[in-house]
């Protein structure tokens, strides 16, 4: 159990080489923007639900749309937002588009947050 209504210190006492080791291992403020966006894109249920359809094979639009329940309009919009987040990457065949995941990056980030919920 966590003592949650005393999470604080109780006392102030700085650790010098801890705070400047973790200054040194930070991450950019470009990084963090970047990093914090692919979360806020990810914050959504829909998307989340049609990232792990894609992590599991290519469909077209109409076949998320099918997945999802939401009309092939709405979806595209969404992939639109999931490829500028670098997330999603689509081919054209014909007269069709066929998305997928961008990377096995992202393929690994679905199956960790999967993996944490799921560790409860």
């Amino acid at each position: 159990m966590h003592d949650t209504d005393n999470a604080a210190c109780e006392e102030i006492c700085l650790h010098p080489e801890m705070i400047r080791a973790a200054r040194a291992e930070a991450l950019t403020e470009a990084d963090a923007r970047e990093l914090a966006e692919v979360f806020k894109i990810l914050g959504d249920p829909t998307r989340v639900k049609m990232l792990q359809a894609l992590s599991r094979r290519e469909l077209c639009v109409c076949d998320i749309a099918a997945v999802v329940g939401m009309g092939q309009s709405a979806v595209s919009h969404q992939l639109r937002l999931l490829r500028g987040a670098r997330l999603v990457k689509y081919r054209r065949e014909g007269r069709m588009a066929w998305y997928s995941l961008d990377d096995d990056h992202i393929t690994v980030l679905m199956a960790q947050g999967i993996e944490h919920i799921k560790h409860r």
